[in-house]
């Protein structure tokens, strides 16, 4: 399946919302012709260049998302929201000459879901009270708070954690080897 890549530094997984502003032609350009085609495109970790930036290198796992929204923004921007779908490898990859990347990918194995063990107890309060924050109200994300899987995957994507850590987290299909691994994290946040 060929589809458009767009590189950031976030990571967003399955479930998850992130709001982007478009402002370059090339991803206006996407945009148009994902909402014609009703495709979706991949959004994958920036490793190396800027996300404005024609030459960029970026991680091969990323997640291939819908566009649930878009709107014209106060400062002239366009601004979307896009929702992800599945996690997925990118298989092949180049550019077009108006420097869209593209990919030919292969959806990842969907992660079992399962409930959360006694010990990670603390995970589903944290993300709570990250749920709390206005901006974070406004995606009108849902959260299955008894899901390991679900949790892991919020969690990943809104704690203030290294952009590498992010990708590591969202690259394994483990769902208790990720809940074990952020709350190792979280103690050493707490710690510092």
């Amino acid at each position: 399946m060929k589809v458009p890549v767009f590189p950031l530094n976030s990571v967003v997984l399955p479930g998850g919302r992130i709001p982007l502003q478009l402002f370059e032609p090339r991803y206006i350009d996407m945009l148009t012709r994902c909402l014609k085609t009703d495709q979706g495109f991949v959004i994958t970790l920036l490793r190396d260049g800027e996300e404005a930036g024609r030459a960029a290198s970026f991680y091969e796992t990323g997640t291939h998302v819908r566009i649930i929204d878009f709107q014209q923004l106060e400062n002239g921007l366009l601004g979307i929201t896009v929702e992800g779908e599945a996690k997925v490898s990118i298989t092949r990859t180049w550019q077009q000459e108006d420097g869209l990347n593209l990919c030919e990918m292969a959806l990842l194995q969907e992660e079992a879901s399962g409930n959360i063990p006694s010990a990670f107890y603390e995970l589903p309060s944290v993300l709570r009270a990250l749920f709390r924050h206005p901006v974070i109200q406004e995606l009108g994300m849902s959260v299955n708070y008894e899901d390991a899987r679900d949790v892991g995957w919020r969690l990943t994507e809104l704690l203030p954690l290294d952009k590498q850590e992010k990708q590591y987290l969202m690259e394994m299909q483990d769902p208790l080897a990720r809940l074990s691994r952020l709350q190792g994290l979280l103690e050493a946040l707490e710690e510092s």
